[in-house]
C-alpha cells in the first residue's frame, strides 16, 4: 500500500496445492510481497552464531501436509526452527495435534469441546477387549490420516487390529442419523477469531463418508450454520491452537460433535458451495501479524474468486528436480493392510490400470473392506465387462503409504496376488526391466 511497508508473508509449502497458490496471490492482490517457502529456495545457516533464514520473511502461513510426509518430524523440525525466529501461523506443535486425530479429539475433550467417545489402544487384544460397549458398528480410523484415507465403518463382531500397516489406529463411537438421505457432516471455516462460512457436505452414492476429495456434493450451510454451531466451530480451532482451520462437526437427533480440526483443509469444495475463497482471510491474518495493514473492501472483493494460478513468486525448478520421483521395479514388495493386519507380498505394476488390484484371498486375511461398492470392468479387447467389488486398503512400498480404494477379484491363478494401477504408480517411475529378487530392484531415492 502507498506510504506502507510491504510485508513479505512467506507460506511454507512443499506441495502444488491450489491452496498454497491461492493465499500467496491473495498477499500480493493485497499490496503486500509473497514468498513461496519451498525445496528449490530455502535454507537455514548458523553463521557466526546467529540463524540465518533464506529466503527472509516477516510472517510464514504454515500449509505443511504432514500426513501425507513420509518422515513428518524431519519437516516438523524444519517449521519449528523457523516458528522460533518468525511469527508462523498454525504454529506447528498445533499442527501435529490437529494430524493426530486421536490427540486432537483428547484436546478437545479436555476443553470441554464435545467429541464422539473413541478408543485407543496399543494391543490388538485390548482394543477388541474395549469395543464391547460401542454395539456392533463403529467408525475405525487411522490416527493419522486425509481425504478419509484411514477411516473405515466396521462390524465390531470381527475382530480389528490396533494397528493398519506403520499406523496406529482408533475407534470411534458412530454418530447416528436420519437414515432418510445419505450420510453428512458439517465443515465450518475459521480464520482468527472469525468464521468465514460453512457447507453441508453429503456421502455421494454407496458411500458414507463425505469428504469431497471422495466425490462428496456440497452446498452451502444456510441456517444450519448457527450462533452454537460457530461458537464450537471457533472453541475447537483455540483449543487446538490454530489461526485457521476447517471444523468437522455431525449431529444427532440432539448434539453437535467435532470430529476433526483440519489445519490444511482445502478450498475447492467450500468455494463451490459458498461462492467464497478462504485464501484473503488467511493472507489477511498473515499480513496483520506483522504488523501490516490491508484494505478491508479489498479482501470482501477477493473472496469471491479462487485465484489458484501459478503465483510469480514460485522458484524456478531445475531440470534434474523434475526427474526425481523415487523409481519402482515392474514387481516390488508391498506391505498390503486392512482392519484386522497386514501382509508382505510382491506385486506387478501396471500403468495401463486405473485402479489397484488385490487378491480375494489376501483381502480376508488382512480384512479389507466393507466393500464400498462395485466397479464394472472391461478386460483387454474384450466388449464384455464384469463387476468387481471395490474396498479401502493401505499400501505400503518402502516407507510410504497409500490408502487406495482397489478391486477385488480372484488372482489365485497369477502369479502376482496385488496389482498397482496408476492410483497408487502416479507417485512413482517405473522401471520394467526391474523385478523383485534381481540386482538392484529396491526402490531409489
Amino acid at each position: 500500500m502507498p506510504g506502507e511497508t510491504s510485508v513479505r508473508v512467506g507460506v511454507f509449502s512443499l506441495h502444488n496445492s491450489k491452496e498454497t497458490k491461492a493465499i500467496l496471490n491473495a498477499v500480493e492482490a493485497l499490496g503486500h510481497e509473497p514468498v513461496w517457502l519451498r525445496r528449490e529456495n530455502t535454507s537455514v545457516e548458523i553463521r557466526d552464531g546467529e540463524l540465518v533464514l533464506e529466503p527472509d520473511v516477516d510472517v510464514i502461513a504454515n500449509r505443511l501436509l504432514l500426513s501425507k510426509t513420509e518422515y513428518p518430524d524431519e519437516l516438523l523440525g524444519l517449521v519449528n526452527l523457523y516458528a522460533s525466529v518468525v511469527p508462523t501461523l498454525n504454529p506447528p506443535m498445533s499442527v501435529l495435534r490437529a494430524t493426530h486425530k486421536f490427540a486432537a479429539a483428547v484436546r478437545l475433550a479436555e476443553e470441554g469441546v464435545r467429541v464422539p467417545d473413541a478408543i485407543l489402544a496399543l494391543s490388538t487384544e485390548r482394543l477388541n477387549e474395549l469395543c464391547e460397549p460401542y454395539g456392533t458398528e463403529a467408525v475405525y480410523k487411522t490416527a493419522i490420516g486425509t481425504h478419509g484415507g484411514g477411516t473405515w465403518k466396521v462390524d465390531l463382531n470381527d475382530p480389528i487390529s490396533s494397528r493398519v500397516g506403520k499406523r496406529q489406529a482408533f475407534v470411534q463411537q458412530l454418530i447416528e442419523q436420519d437414515d432418510d438421505g445419505p450420510h453428512s457432516d458439517l465443515r465450518v471455516y475459521v480464520v482468527g477469531d472469525s468464521v468465514i462460512g460453512g457447507m453441508i457436505r453429503s456421502a455421494p452414492d454407496e458411500e458414507w463418508r463425505t469428504n469431497v476429495a471422495l466425490g462428496g456434493d456440497v452446498r452451502a450451510a444456510g441456517d444450519v450454520l448457527t450462533d452454537e454451531v460457530s461458537r464450537t466451530a471457533l472453541d475447537a480451532t483455540n483449543a487446538i491452537g490454530l489461526d485457521y482451520a476447517g471444523v468437522d462437526l455431525i449431529r444427532n437427533e440432539r448434539d453437535w460433535y467435532v470430529l476433526e480440526v483440519n489445519p490444511t483443509a482445502g478450498f475447492k469444495g467450500f468455494f463451490e458451495a459458498t461462492g467464497h475463497s478462504p485464501a484473503p482471510h488467511i493472507a489477511r491474518a498473515a499480513i496483520e501479524t506483522a504488523g501490516g495493514s490491508v484494505d478491508e473492501d479489498r479482501v470482501v472483493e477477493l473472496t469471491a474468486t479462487l485465484d489458484d494460478t501459478v503465483p510469480a513468486c514460485k522458484p524456478s525448478t531445475s531440470r534434474r528436480d523434475l526427474s526425481e520421483q523415487p523409481t519402482i521395479g515392474y514387481t516390488t514388495e508391498v506391505v498390503v493392510s486392512g482392519t484386522s493386519g497386514s501382509a508382505t507380498v510382491v506385486a506387478k505394476s501396471d500403468t495401463g490400470a486405473s485402479r489397484t488390484s488385490i487378491d480375494t484371498g489376501v483381502a480376508a486375511d488382512v480384512g479389507a473392506g466393507p466393500i464400498r461398492r462395485t466397479s464394472r470392468v472391461r478386460s483387454g479387447s474384450s466388449k464384455s465387462s464384469r463387476t468387481r467389488p471395490v474396498v479401502d486398503i493401505v499400501v505400503g512400498i518402502a516407507g510410504n503409504h497409500y490408502t487406495v480404494s482397489a478391486n477385488i477379484e480372484d488372482r489365485s491363478h497369477m502369479e502376482n496376488p496385488v496389482l498397482l494401477g496408476r492410483d497408487i504408480l502416479e507417485h512413482y517411475q517405473v522401471d520394467i526391466s526391474k523385478r523383485v529378487g534381481e540386482e538392484d530392484t529396491t526402490i531409489e531415492e
